[in-house]
């Protein structure tokens, strides 16, 4: 079987349930339409929307965050554009990427304009996130690491399992859903720090509904698009690890999912939570002589902003959050990201505190950190990927929400999601991301 058809065949089998793999999708829901709903005012936000609302149906369509409706291959690039315009939704390293902000729009879409059940948009999600991750995984970090966004281009192929799962697609009809998905998913690199990065998890979704449709009307593909001659692997300088395959249906990669409860690149999180322990261990700004940073040397090109002057350029600081966190200043809010939070003379003179290390020694998902006070020394490490008990993210991710949402929409969102399985179709959510 090509790889496509082995995806194909998962996708719209009826995997085993496992209890772990429906938690954190409901998790990964929630958390998807937190960010959507805070993210709705951005500049691509209002840009994907203008676009996708030209596209409104009389029937039969999606609705968009902020409201109004479109054809369901234009909500889920608005939505999709709109829910990554913060860049503060989940991230998954063994996928590379952010595999909720393709897989989510494309299913929802598709299923408020077929008035889906609940429960069959769950099963969606959890067959798309998967099948983003595998793909990811089957592609691996050379992928990343030539250019290449795999939110946009992993995330296509998730977009595309879960839009035919909502379709009802036959193995046969979703591996050429897969297989059309090859020619048309993109996403570069390059664009980060721009609009294009949130655009590349819209084009993910949009391509997912648009091959799963053309699949459903009778297209056709090669089946060996991804990994044969010329295919996508081979051209995107794709790994082809087949361990990426291995317990396919069985066992589960995505609830290895990493939230972020830090309005700032992922690659900080680990530090600032080694800082949250150490401040529970007593540190005080105003005592602190020194503060050292060990970190992967990949994150040292990409979050390593010595001294930010904008708001944007601050969430890419390990010296500035680190003073903020320790300054007490909750890093989870959107407006303390600031030019006046750069230039604050108190969090400066604690920023400049600060050495930032690179450890090739120290996992590219964790950091070790020391805070030295005028009579002692503070030390803790913390790896992201052990942030795997749902017990203790449920309550951050609920904490969260509120701080972007307020308590009374946070928690009329989360009564929605975490009993959308028990409801006859998606609208009570779909109403909710429509809030103006």
């Amino acid at each position: 079987m090509t790889l496509a058809e082995r995806l194909g065949a998962f996708a719209s089998a009826n995997p085993a349930d496992n209890a772990q793999m429906r938690r954190f999708a409901g998790f990964s829901l929630f958390d998807w339409a937190t960010v959507g709903l805070a993210g709705r005012g951005e500049p691509v936000a209002q840009a994907a929307r203008t676009l996708a609302l030209a596209s409104a149906p009389t029937a039969g369509g999606a609705r968009l965050f902020g409201g109004g409706h479109a054809a369901p291959s234009a909500a889920a690039l608005a939505n999709g554009a709109i829910s990554h315009a913060l860049d503060y939704d989940d991230t998954h390293f063994g996928h590379i990427g952010h595999p909720s902000v393709a897989v989510i729009p494309a299913a929802l879409a598709l299923a408020e304009a077929r008035g889906t059940s609940g429960a069959a948009l769950m099963r969606a999600l959890v067959v798309g996130f998967e099948t983003a991750c595998r793909t990811g995984a089957w592609l691996g970090r050379a992928h990343y690491e030539a250019g290449f966004h795999q939110t946009g281009t992993s995330g296509a192929f998730g977009a595309a399992a879960a839009a035919g799962r909502i379709l009802g697609l036959t193995s046969d009809k979703m591996t050429q859903a897969l297989c059309l998905t090859a020619t048309r998913a993109a996403g570069l690199k390059s664009q980060f720090g721009t609009m294009g990065k949130p655009l590349n998890a819209g084009f993910a979704a949009e391509v997912g509904v648009t091959c799963a449709l053309l699949a459903q009307a009778g297209a056709t593909s090669t089946s060996s698009a991804l990994e044969g001659p010329q295919g996508f692997g081979p051209t995107h300088a794709g790994q082809a690890d087949e361990t990426a395959l291995t317990s396919l249906g069985e066992g589960w990669l995505f609830p290895d999912i990493s939230y972020k409860f830090h309005a700032c690149c992922h690659g900080l999180h680990a530090m600032l939570e080694a800082l949250r322990e150490i401040k529970a261990q007593g540190a005080a700004a105003p005592e602190i002589t020194s503060v050292v940073i060990h970190t992967h040397p990949r994150w040292l090109s990409v979050c390593n902003q010595p001294a930010p002057r904008t708001g944007l350029e601050a969430k890419f600081s390990y010296r500035l959050t680190a003073a903020m966190s320790l300054a007490g200043l909750d890093t989870a809010a959107l407006d303390v990201y600031s030019e006046q939070t750069c230039t604050r003379p108190d969090l400066c003179a604690l920023r400049d505190l600060v050495q930032v290390v690179g450890t090739e020694a120290v996992p590219d998902t964790a950091a070790e950190v020391t805070v030295t006070t005028a009579d002692r020394e503070l030390h803790a490490a913390h790896d992201v990927l052990t942030d795997t008990d749902p017990d203790r993210i449920e309550p951050r991710l609920r904490e969260k929400s509120e701080t972007l949402l307020g308590a009374r929409t946070s928690n009329a969102l989360w009564q929605e999601t975490s009993t959308i399985v028990d409801q006859p179709d998606v609208s009570a959510l779909t109403n909710r991301i429509a809030q103006a």
